[in-house]
């Protein structure tokens, strides 16, 4: 069970940046491993599933992009 009332007193960093980082890490991780996911049904010769490796791995990279931009602006803030 989680604590709903921690604000930051245990990691240090309030939970809406930890949040985002977070998010962040998450999905540029995400990313790398599809790309391992990719190869692997680019050597099977399954076009189709590479393909849509390929896809997810575009939106992995477009919220981490999203993330990293996020966080950037609220530390500017």
């Amino acid at each position: 069970m989680t604590d709903s009332s921690e604000t930051g007193q245990v990691t240090g960093t309030k939970d809406k940046l930890y949040n985002i980082i977070w998010f962040t890490e998450a999905s540029l991780s995400n990313a790398l491993r599809l790309e391992t996911y990719i190869q692997d049904a680019q050597r099977d010769g399954d076009s189709e599933l590479a393909d849509f490796f390929r896809k997810a791995q575009a939106e992995s990279r477009k919220g981490g992009e999203e993330g990293k931009k996020l966080l950037t602006s609220r530390l500017k803030g």
